[in-house]
């Protein structure tokens, strides 16, 4: 079994239907989906704020670099463009990390680095995945810490630019408890 976490964001056109469209091709393979936060942009560039979410997928017959792909695939049907480092993009799928039966996979590959390099430093990526996996862990730098953890070592701006919205990108996930709106 392959376990992804995705960390799915959109700051051009429809926002959240680029963020559902992940939602709906993932389709069955969904775990969990965290609530959608309006996240300040991070990198520097001037642009319009994010729409973030986190998904938790799982699919027996997928490894890492297929979760890589269906990225891609989806980054591409909403017509992202890669023009400019951090710049806005209409969808972007990262692959944070990817589990397997034989536990968590490293990669070094330039077209897949995992666990993913920076979601350490990123409040949009740790605070909704404690959303749906509060006692997950990372892996940075040689050291694997709860996510807990790596989001309290962040500055304050970085945690502040991160703010929960009413918007939600599922309904309701068959067989699922709780409250549908914040994890299904």
């Amino acid at each position: 079994m392959s376990r992804a976490v995705l960390s799915i964001g959109s700051n051009l056109g429809d926002r959240l239907a680029h963020l559902k469209s992940v939602v709906d091709a993932l389709g069955s393979r969904v775990r969990a989906v965290s609530s959608v936060y309006s996240t300040a942009p991070w990198g520097g560039v001037e642009q319009q704020d994010f729409l973030n979410a986190v998904v938790v997928a799982e699919d027996e017959s997928f490894g890492e670099y297929d979760w890589l792909a269906l990225g891609r695939e989806l980054e591409s049907a909403a017509a992202r463009v890669r023009v400019q480092h951090w710049g806005p993009r209409s969808l972007d799928v990262d692959v944070v990390v990817c589990r397997t039966g034989a536990g968590e996979v490293c990669s070094d590959d330039p077209e897949l680095l995992l666990p993913h390099p920076r979601a350490h430093e990123r409040a949009f990526v740790l605070v909704p995945w404690l959303d749906v996996e509060p006692d997950a862990r990372l892996t940075a730098n040689g050291h694997t810490r709860p996510i807990s953890d790596w989001l309290a070592d962040l500055d304050e701006a970085e945690r502040g630019g991160v703010h929960r919205t009413d918007l939600t990108l599922v309904d309701h996930m068959p067989g699922a408890e709780g409250d549908a709106g914040d994890h299904p």
